[in-house]
């Protein structure tokens, strides 16, 4: 089965062809791809932040930022952040900071020296008031045992956690942080309002589908193929590389020497796998138009992007949603 380059990834190329540091490249699509969630769903309570900056000072400002980068780089200070979470919320704050409206990033409220209630995200300013927003970046792979009747099929690749379980914790726990009698020693003035801003992608196994209004995701959201190290045979394409975490926001450009065959690729699975059950981030590569100069180094684009997952994922999936709808019953 050959897999249709995603839609997504042929717009974020077109139109920010001309970014090449990975870092902004990574901004760019937190600040322009579409959120995973509807802002106006019920289930979500009117409490789902969106951004929407002028494009064309968007587009000016990346361009800028792209031929200049030392200063984002100084920010991100990279030996210092594993975890992607942590890159996107420093990577937004950098954004916040450079536009005038970041009150405190990271700020931890503790009700005693070792008593931490909770950390907010970010305090922005917003006009003449304050408002608290948290960040999540998430990737769920979409697991539906039988006809979907309801329950959270969104599932992290490592059976961590479920997109409604985030949800709850973000909404019923961080959001309401400010309220919080320890906070307000931490707080400037008291907060309007909470918000949460949810990015990533959501990735389906074969013909998958889900009903959107019901779930919350918003229509429009990034999303990729799921397949077991068995069916990577299905996945017909001549060069992939394997994502590594922190390149996991924006769609891949890298240089075109790092791409694998198909059979190198599989190769690299089986190996993986007889050691770490760890889900891998795969991307579709074809070469990237224009590159091909003596004095240019040959660059590859994504086209598509899939989890390849142990052949026994999707029992531990099902034994995993059982529970969380188990509990959800009591």
């Amino acid at each position: 089965m050959q897999l249709e380059p995603d839609r997504f990834q042929a717009a974020f190329h077109q139109r920010w062809h001309r970014l090449h540091d990975p870092h902004v490249r990574s901004l760019a699509w937190l600040l322009d791809a579409p959120g995973l969630l509807n802002p106006d769903a019920a289930l979500w309570g009117g409490k789902i932040a969106s951004l929407d900056p002028d494009p064309d000072r968007l587009a000016t400002w990346l361009a800028g930022l792209d031929a200049a980068p030392d200063r984002v780089h100084a920010y991100l200070n990279m030996p210092t952040i594993s975890r992607l979470g942590r890159y996107a919320e420093k990577l937004l704050a950098f954004y916040f900071a450079e536009h005038g409206t970041l009150v405190a990033h990271g700020l931890q409220v503790q009700a005693a020296r070792n008593d931490t209630v909770g950390e907010f995200d970010f305090l922005l300013r917003d006009g003449a008031e304050l408002v608290h927003w948290e960040l999540a970046t998430k990737f769920y792979l979409f697991e539906a045992p039988g006809k979907v009747e309801g329950g959270d099929y969104f599932i992290g690749p490592n059976l961590a956690d479920t997109l409604g379980a985030k949800m709850q914790k973000i909404l019923h726990r961080q959001l309401a942080l400010s309220l919080h009698p320890a906070a307000q020693a931490y707080l400037p003035q008291p907060v309007l309002h909470a918000r949460a801003l949810i990015k990533g992608w959501l990735f389906y196994h074969r013909d998958d589908s889900v009903a959107l209004a019901s779930s919350g995701v918003a229509e429009a959201h990034c999303r990729g193929f799921w397949r077991t190290l068995e069916e990577f045979q299905e996945v017909d394409g001549g060069c992939f590389c394997v994502l590594p975490r922190l390149s996991w926001l924006a769609p891949a450009r890298v240089p075109l020497c790092e791409g694998l065959s198909r059979d190198a690729m599989a190769e690299w699975l089986i190996r993986h796998f007889a050691q770490d059950a760890m889900p891998v981030m795969v991307a579709l590569l074809r070469k990237e138009a224009g590159t091909g100069n003596s004095d240019d180094q040959p660059m590859a684009l994504e086209m598509a992007r899939g989890f390849i997952v142990p052949d026994d994922w999707r029992a531990r999936a099902g034994d995993r949603l059982q529970r969380t709808v188990l509990r959800a019953d009591r």
